[in-house]
Protein backbone atom coordinates (compact mmCIF):
# COMPACT_ATOMS: atom_id res chain seq x y z
CA UNK A 1 0.00 0.00 0.00
CA UNK A 2 2.54 2.72 0.80
CA UNK A 3 5.01 1.35 -2.24
CA UNK A 4 1.36 2.29 -4.10
CA UNK A 5 0.68 5.50 -2.63
CA UNK A 6 4.74 6.40 -3.00
CA UNK A 7 4.23 5.54 -7.15
CA UNK A 8 0.99 7.61 -6.87
CA UNK A 9 2.86 10.50 -5.78
CA UNK A 10 5.69 10.32 -8.21
CA UNK A 11 3.42 10.46 -10.57
CA UNK A 12 1.60 12.98 -9.61
CA UNK A 13 4.99 15.35 -9.38
CA UNK A 14 6.29 14.21 -12.16
CA UNK A 15 3.30 14.92 -14.38
CA UNK A 16 3.03 18.43 -12.59
CA UNK A 17 6.69 18.97 -13.63
CA UNK A 18 5.55 17.65 -16.91
CA UNK A 19 3.07 20.55 -16.93
CA UNK A 20 4.88 23.34 -15.63
CA UNK A 21 7.82 22.54 -18.57
CA UNK A 22 5.15 22.45 -21.45
CA UNK A 23 6.55 25.34 -23.93
CA UNK A 24 4.72 28.33 -24.57
CA UNK A 25 3.39 28.32 -28.45
CA UNK A 26 3.34 32.07 -29.84
CA UNK A 27 2.31 31.87 -33.64
CA UNK A 28 4.77 34.02 -35.82
CA UNK A 29 3.57 35.07 -39.31
CA UNK A 30 4.45 36.56 -42.21
CA UNK A 31 5.53 36.95 -45.79
CA UNK A 32 8.54 35.14 -45.48
CA UNK A 33 8.35 34.63 -49.80
CA UNK A 34 7.86 37.16 -52.57
CA UNK A 35 8.10 41.45 -52.52
CA UNK A 36 7.25 41.56 -49.29
CA UNK A 37 9.84 39.25 -48.01
CA UNK A 38 12.84 41.69 -46.62
CA UNK A 39 10.07 42.94 -44.43
CA UNK A 40 8.86 39.23 -43.36
CA UNK A 41 12.44 37.89 -42.95
CA UNK A 42 13.72 40.94 -41.22
CA UNK A 43 10.83 40.63 -38.26
CA UNK A 44 11.00 36.92 -38.06
CA UNK A 45 14.87 36.94 -37.55
CA UNK A 46 14.13 39.90 -34.92
CA UNK A 47 11.38 38.23 -33.20
CA UNK A 48 13.91 34.59 -33.14
CA UNK A 49 16.64 36.58 -31.89
CA UNK A 50 14.87 37.53 -29.02
CA UNK A 51 13.27 34.26 -28.41
CA UNK A 52 16.54 32.88 -28.13
CA UNK A 53 17.40 35.53 -25.54
CA UNK A 54 14.99 34.69 -23.80
CA UNK A 55 15.28 30.77 -23.74
CA UNK A 56 18.60 30.78 -23.00
CA UNK A 57 17.78 32.98 -19.51
CA UNK A 58 15.37 30.46 -18.93
CA UNK A 59 12.21 31.41 -20.54
CA UNK A 60 8.74 32.75 -19.34
CA UNK A 61 7.34 31.44 -15.99
CA UNK A 62 10.26 28.75 -16.42
CA UNK A 63 8.96 27.37 -19.79
CA UNK A 64 10.56 27.54 -23.08
CA UNK A 65 9.08 29.45 -26.15
CA UNK A 66 8.38 27.69 -29.24
CA UNK A 67 7.68 29.88 -32.25
CA UNK A 68 5.04 28.19 -34.81
CA UNK A 69 6.27 29.41 -38.21
CA UNK A 70 3.70 30.70 -41.09
CA UNK A 71 4.68 32.03 -44.31
CA UNK A 72 1.38 34.01 -45.48
CA UNK A 73 3.23 35.26 -48.60
CA UNK A 74 1.49 38.77 -48.02
CA UNK A 75 -1.71 36.92 -49.62
CA UNK A 76 -5.17 37.89 -47.55
CA UNK A 77 -6.42 34.57 -48.29
CA UNK A 78 -3.67 32.94 -46.60
CA UNK A 79 -3.43 35.02 -44.05
CA UNK A 80 -7.01 33.94 -42.95
CA UNK A 81 -6.37 30.17 -43.39
CA UNK A 82 -2.82 30.30 -41.02
CA UNK A 83 -4.67 32.39 -38.79
CA UNK A 84 -7.84 30.10 -38.36
CA UNK A 85 -5.23 27.07 -38.11
CA UNK A 86 -2.83 28.72 -35.71
CA UNK A 87 -6.12 29.23 -33.11
CA UNK A 88 -7.86 26.21 -33.97
CA UNK A 89 -5.00 23.29 -34.19
CA UNK A 90 -1.33 24.87 -32.89
CA UNK A 91 -3.71 26.47 -29.66
CA UNK A 92 -1.39 29.27 -29.82
CA UNK A 93 -1.19 31.71 -26.31
CA UNK A 94 -0.59 34.72 -28.72
CA UNK A 95 0.63 35.82 -32.14
CA UNK A 96 3.45 37.69 -33.80
CA UNK A 97 3.58 39.36 -37.32
CA UNK A 98 1.11 40.68 -40.04
CA UNK A 99 3.30 42.44 -42.35
CA UNK A 100 0.49 43.64 -45.23
CA UNK A 101 -2.09 45.43 -43.83
CA UNK A 102 -4.53 43.27 -45.89
CA UNK A 103 -3.37 40.39 -44.32
CA UNK A 104 -4.20 41.93 -40.90
CA UNK A 105 -7.01 43.31 -41.26
CA UNK A 106 -8.33 40.17 -42.76
CA UNK A 107 -7.20 37.43 -40.59
CA UNK A 108 -7.11 38.92 -37.01
CA UNK A 109 -10.71 38.23 -36.70
CA UNK A 110 -10.14 34.60 -35.56
CA UNK A 111 -7.78 36.09 -33.18
CA UNK A 112 -9.70 38.72 -31.77
CA UNK A 113 -13.14 35.98 -31.67
CA UNK A 114 -10.87 33.24 -29.78
CA UNK A 115 -9.43 35.81 -26.92
CA UNK A 116 -5.68 35.48 -28.39
CA UNK A 117 -3.57 38.71 -27.83
CA UNK A 118 -2.04 39.35 -31.27
CA UNK A 119 1.37 41.95 -31.63
CA UNK A 120 0.96 43.56 -34.71
CA UNK A 121 4.94 44.44 -35.06
CA UNK A 122 5.29 45.95 -38.70
CA UNK A 123 1.64 46.66 -40.47
CA UNK A 124 1.17 50.00 -40.35
CA UNK A 125 -2.58 50.77 -41.95
CA UNK A 126 -4.37 53.22 -39.00
CA UNK A 127 -7.02 50.86 -38.83
CA UNK A 128 -5.50 47.68 -37.66
CA UNK A 129 -5.35 48.55 -33.65
CA UNK A 130 -8.92 50.09 -33.93
CA UNK A 131 -10.53 46.85 -35.71
CA UNK A 132 -12.18 45.66 -32.34
CA UNK A 133 -12.34 48.88 -29.91
CA UNK A 134 -14.79 49.26 -27.12
CA UNK A 135 -17.63 50.17 -27.28
CA UNK A 136 -18.40 47.77 -30.39
CA UNK A 137 -16.38 44.77 -28.67
CA UNK A 138 -16.19 43.97 -24.87
CA UNK A 139 -12.48 43.86 -25.27
CA UNK A 140 -9.63 44.31 -27.75
CA UNK A 141 -6.92 42.03 -28.24
CA UNK A 142 -5.38 43.40 -31.04
CA UNK A 143 -2.11 45.51 -30.07
CA UNK A 144 0.75 47.12 -32.50
CA UNK A 145 4.48 47.95 -32.11
CA UNK A 146 4.69 49.83 -35.46
CA UNK A 147 4.38 53.22 -36.54
CA UNK A 148 0.84 53.69 -37.75
CA UNK A 149 -0.21 55.56 -41.10
CA UNK A 150 -1.61 58.58 -39.26
CA UNK A 151 1.98 59.11 -37.61
CA UNK A 152 3.40 58.53 -41.18
CA UNK A 153 1.36 60.35 -43.13
CA UNK A 154 1.64 63.45 -40.63
CA UNK A 155 5.32 63.48 -40.62
CA UNK A 156 5.23 62.85 -44.40
CA UNK A 157 3.25 66.04 -45.22
CA UNK A 158 5.14 68.37 -42.76
CA UNK A 159 8.52 67.25 -44.12
CA UNK A 160 7.59 67.52 -47.57
CA UNK A 161 5.56 70.73 -47.09
CA UNK A 162 6.58 72.79 -43.96
CA UNK A 163 10.38 71.34 -44.14
CA UNK A 164 11.11 71.47 -47.52
CA UNK A 165 8.70 73.77 -48.92
CA UNK A 166 7.44 71.62 -51.75
CA UNK A 167 3.63 72.93 -52.91
CA UNK A 168 2.81 70.48 -55.87
CA UNK A 169 3.01 66.85 -54.43
CA UNK A 170 1.95 64.05 -56.17
CA UNK A 171 0.75 60.79 -54.69
CA UNK A 172 1.54 57.57 -56.15
CA UNK A 173 0.02 54.64 -53.99
CA UNK A 174 -0.20 50.76 -55.09
CA UNK A 175 -3.74 49.26 -55.37
CA UNK A 176 -3.50 47.55 -52.07
CA UNK A 177 -5.25 47.93 -48.52
CA UNK A 178 -1.76 49.72 -47.70
CA UNK A 179 -1.18 51.78 -50.53
CA UNK A 180 -4.97 53.15 -50.66
CA UNK A 181 -5.47 53.65 -46.95
CA UNK A 182 -2.41 55.19 -46.70
CA UNK A 183 -3.47 57.72 -49.62
CA UNK A 184 -6.37 58.83 -48.25
CA UNK A 185 -4.32 59.51 -44.99
CA UNK A 186 -1.91 61.25 -46.74
CA UNK A 187 -4.58 63.37 -48.66
CA UNK A 188 -6.07 64.28 -45.09
CA UNK A 189 -2.62 65.29 -43.90
CA UNK A 190 -1.60 67.57 -46.96
CA UNK A 191 -5.29 69.12 -46.48
CA UNK A 192 -4.48 70.29 -42.70
CA UNK A 193 -1.14 72.08 -44.87
CA UNK A 194 -3.57 73.33 -47.32
CA UNK A 195 -2.26 71.52 -50.05
CA UNK A 196 -3.96 69.66 -52.59
CA UNK A 197 -2.02 66.74 -54.69
CA UNK A 198 -1.74 67.75 -58.50
CA UNK A 199 -2.61 63.99 -58.92
CA UNK A 200 -2.78 60.90 -57.16
CA UNK A 201 -1.72 57.81 -59.45
CA UNK A 202 -2.62 54.22 -58.52
CA UNK A 203 -0.30 50.97 -59.72
CA UNK A 204 -0.47 47.20 -58.98
CA UNK A 205 1.67 45.07 -56.97
CA UNK A 206 3.89 43.45 -59.80
CA UNK A 207 3.65 46.52 -62.12
CA UNK A 208 7.44 47.00 -63.95
CA UNK A 209 6.60 50.39 -66.26
CA UNK A 210 5.34 53.29 -64.07
CA UNK A 211 5.83 55.70 -67.28
CA UNK A 212 2.35 56.51 -67.50
CA UNK A 213 1.47 57.52 -64.00
CA UNK A 214 4.66 59.50 -63.87
CA UNK A 215 4.04 61.90 -66.75
CA UNK A 216 0.96 62.33 -65.60
CA UNK A 217 2.88 63.67 -62.68
CA UNK A 218 5.36 65.72 -64.69
CA UNK A 219 2.94 66.93 -66.77
CA UNK A 220 1.01 68.18 -63.73
CA UNK A 221 4.07 70.32 -62.54
CA UNK A 222 4.67 67.56 -59.37
CA UNK A 223 7.72 69.28 -57.70
CA UNK A 224 7.81 66.21 -55.44
CA UNK A 225 6.65 62.32 -55.46
CA UNK A 226 5.27 61.03 -52.19
CA UNK A 227 4.49 57.60 -52.20
CA UNK A 228 3.18 54.54 -50.39
CA UNK A 229 3.98 51.11 -51.72
CA UNK A 230 6.44 48.41 -50.83
CA UNK A 231 10.14 48.20 -52.29
CA UNK A 232 9.67 46.66 -55.62
CA UNK A 233 7.32 48.73 -56.57
CA UNK A 234 8.88 52.04 -55.28
CA UNK A 235 12.14 50.99 -57.10
CA UNK A 236 10.15 50.83 -60.52
CA UNK A 237 9.00 54.20 -59.45
CA UNK A 238 12.62 55.72 -58.90
CA UNK A 239 14.30 53.77 -62.05
CA UNK A 240 11.19 55.21 -64.35
CA UNK A 241 12.06 59.24 -63.56
CA UNK A 242 15.54 57.98 -64.42
CA UNK A 243 14.31 56.53 -67.80
CA UNK A 244 12.21 60.15 -68.30
CA UNK A 245 15.20 61.95 -67.57
CA UNK A 246 13.28 63.65 -65.07
CA UNK A 247 13.97 63.72 -61.28
CA UNK A 248 12.36 64.98 -58.18
CA UNK A 249 12.68 64.22 -54.80
CA UNK A 250 10.76 60.71 -53.41
CA UNK A 251 9.42 61.05 -49.63
CA UNK A 252 7.32 58.16 -48.67
CA UNK A 253 6.11 55.62 -45.92
CA UNK A 254 8.94 53.60 -43.93
CA UNK A 255 8.62 50.93 -46.83
CA UNK A 256 11.33 52.75 -49.13
CA UNK A 257 14.02 51.95 -46.35
CA UNK A 258 13.23 48.18 -47.89
CA UNK A 259 16.15 46.27 -49.37
CA UNK A 260 14.12 45.41 -52.27
CA UNK A 261 13.75 49.12 -53.06
CA UNK A 262 17.09 50.05 -52.24
CA UNK A 263 19.19 47.42 -54.16
CA UNK A 264 16.81 47.32 -57.15
CA UNK A 265 16.91 51.14 -57.58
CA UNK A 266 20.17 51.46 -57.25
CA UNK A 267 21.70 54.71 -57.68
CA UNK A 268 18.53 56.04 -58.84
CA UNK A 269 16.63 55.25 -55.26
CA UNK A 270 19.58 57.89 -53.52
CA UNK A 271 17.58 60.46 -51.54
CA UNK A 272 14.60 58.76 -50.81
CA UNK A 273 13.26 59.82 -47.42
CA UNK A 274 10.86 58.24 -45.30
CA UNK A 275 9.53 57.82 -41.44
CA UNK A 276 11.14 55.16 -39.21
CA UNK A 277 11.20 53.77 -35.89
CA UNK A 278 15.12 52.24 -36.18
CA UNK A 279 17.81 53.07 -38.19
CA UNK A 280 21.10 50.82 -38.18
CA UNK A 281 22.93 53.14 -35.99
CA UNK A 282 24.32 51.85 -32.65
CA UNK A 283 23.17 54.99 -31.27
CA UNK A 284 22.53 53.45 -27.78
CA UNK A 285 23.94 50.36 -26.12
CA UNK A 286 21.03 48.26 -26.46
CA UNK A 287 21.24 48.96 -30.21
CA UNK A 288 24.76 48.50 -30.54
CA UNK A 289 23.84 45.11 -29.11
CA UNK A 290 21.17 44.69 -31.05
CA UNK A 291 22.65 44.85 -34.01
CA UNK A 292 25.74 43.21 -33.57
CA UNK A 293 23.50 40.19 -32.30
CA UNK A 294 21.90 40.34 -35.31
CA UNK A 295 24.73 40.42 -37.68
CA UNK A 296 26.20 37.77 -36.10
CA UNK A 297 23.64 35.43 -36.03
CA UNK A 298 22.27 35.70 -39.60
CA UNK A 299 25.76 36.43 -41.05
CA UNK A 300 24.97 40.12 -42.71
CA UNK A 301 26.03 43.29 -42.42
CA UNK A 302 23.37 45.22 -43.46
CA UNK A 303 19.64 44.44 -42.20
CA UNK A 304 17.46 44.35 -44.92
CA UNK A 305 14.34 45.78 -43.43
CA UNK A 306 16.31 47.30 -39.64
CA UNK A 307 12.49 48.73 -39.00
CA UNK A 308 10.73 45.53 -39.18
CA UNK A 309 13.78 43.41 -37.18
CA UNK A 310 13.58 46.04 -34.63
CA UNK A 311 10.09 46.12 -34.08
CA UNK A 312 10.08 41.96 -34.08
CA UNK A 313 12.67 41.75 -31.39
CA UNK A 314 10.73 44.37 -29.27
CA UNK A 315 7.46 43.01 -29.46
CA UNK A 316 8.56 39.63 -27.94
CA UNK A 317 10.26 41.08 -25.22
CA UNK A 318 6.51 42.87 -24.39
CA UNK A 319 4.48 40.01 -25.34
CA UNK A 320 7.38 37.72 -22.48
CA UNK A 321 6.86 40.31 -19.71
CA UNK A 322 2.71 40.50 -20.19
CA UNK A 323 2.98 36.72 -20.46
CA UNK A 324 5.00 36.90 -16.57
CA UNK A 325 2.98 39.38 -15.27
CA UNK A 326 -0.08 37.67 -16.21
CA UNK A 327 1.54 34.48 -14.42
CA UNK A 328 -0.03 32.13 -17.55
CA UNK A 329 -1.20 32.14 -20.65
CA UNK A 330 -5.12 33.01 -20.33
CA UNK A 331 -5.43 35.24 -23.14
CA UNK A 332 -7.86 37.45 -21.34
CA UNK A 333 -4.95 37.81 -18.19
CA UNK A 334 -2.38 38.32 -21.15
CA UNK A 335 -4.72 41.25 -22.94
CA UNK A 336 -5.04 42.85 -19.50
CA UNK A 337 -1.18 42.68 -18.52
CA UNK A 338 -0.04 44.15 -21.81
CA UNK A 339 -2.86 47.00 -21.20
CA UNK A 340 -1.06 47.97 -17.72
CA UNK A 341 2.52 46.61 -17.75
CA UNK A 342 4.44 46.85 -14.28
CA UNK A 343 7.48 46.87 -15.62
CA UNK A 344 9.50 48.76 -17.95
CA UNK A 345 10.83 46.76 -20.69
CA UNK A 346 14.03 48.15 -22.87
CA UNK A 347 13.97 47.47 -26.33
CA UNK A 348 15.50 48.46 -29.30
CA UNK A 349 13.23 51.05 -30.52
CA UNK A 350 12.29 52.80 -27.14
CA UNK A 351 12.03 51.83 -23.50
CA UNK A 352 8.61 50.74 -23.13
CA UNK A 353 6.70 52.41 -20.11
CA UNK A 354 3.38 51.20 -19.92
CA UNK A 355 2.97 51.41 -23.73
CA UNK A 356 -1.06 50.29 -23.67
CA UNK A 357 -3.90 50.99 -22.14
CA UNK A 358 -7.29 49.67 -22.01
CA UNK A 359 -8.08 52.38 -24.78
CA UNK A 360 -4.88 52.38 -26.66
CA UNK A 361 -3.17 49.66 -28.05
CA UNK A 362 -0.21 51.63 -30.16
CA UNK A 363 3.00 51.36 -28.27
CA UNK A 364 4.13 54.46 -30.77
CA UNK A 365 3.01 58.19 -30.52
CA UNK A 366 4.47 60.25 -33.16
CA UNK A 367 7.43 61.87 -30.85
CA UNK A 368 9.22 58.56 -31.82
CA UNK A 369 9.41 58.10 -35.31
CA UNK A 370 12.68 59.81 -37.17
CA UNK A 371 13.54 60.54 -40.82
CA UNK A 372 15.87 58.07 -42.87
CA UNK A 373 17.60 59.02 -45.92
CA UNK A 374 18.83 56.10 -48.43
CA UNK A 375 22.61 56.61 -49.07
CA UNK A 376 25.16 54.65 -50.84
CA UNK A 377 22.53 51.67 -50.41
CA UNK A 378 21.67 51.86 -46.66
CA UNK A 379 19.72 54.00 -44.53
CA UNK A 380 20.85 57.19 -42.55
CA UNK A 381 19.49 59.80 -40.26
CA UNK A 382 18.04 62.26 -43.19
CA UNK A 383 18.73 64.80 -40.05
CA UNK A 384 21.35 63.68 -37.95
CA UNK A 385 20.58 66.34 -35.55
CA UNK A 386 17.05 64.52 -34.71
CA UNK A 387 19.09 61.60 -32.84
CA UNK A 388 21.66 64.01 -30.86
CA UNK A 389 21.65 63.70 -27.32
CA UNK A 390 18.99 62.98 -24.99
CA UNK A 391 17.02 62.49 -28.97
CA UNK A 392 18.79 59.30 -29.31
CA UNK A 393 16.58 57.74 -26.82
CA UNK A 394 12.27 58.93 -27.79
CA UNK A 395 10.02 57.37 -25.53
CA UNK A 396 6.29 57.72 -25.31
CA UNK A 397 3.92 60.59 -25.23
CA UNK A 398 2.21 60.48 -22.19
CA UNK A 399 -1.78 60.51 -22.21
Amino acid sequence: MKIKLLATVAAVVMSGAAFAADPIKLGLTGPFTGGSSSMGVSMRDGVKLAVDEINKAGGVLGRQIVLVERDDEAKNELGVQISQELVNKENVVASLGFINTGVALASQRFFQEAEIPVMNNVATGSVISKQFSPPDHKANYIFRTSANDIIQSGMIAEEAVKRQGFKKPAILADSTNYGQLGRTDLTAALAKLNVTPVVAEKFNIGDTDMTAQLLRAKEAGADVILTYAIGPELAQIANGMAKLGWKVPMIGSWTLSMASFIDTAGPNGDGAMMPQTFIQVPSTPKRKAFIEAYQKAYNVDRIPSPVSAAQGYDSVYLLAAAIKQAGGTDGRKIREALENLNEKVEGVVTVYDKPFSATDHEAITDNIPVFGLVKGGRVVPAHPEDLEGDKALRVKKKS
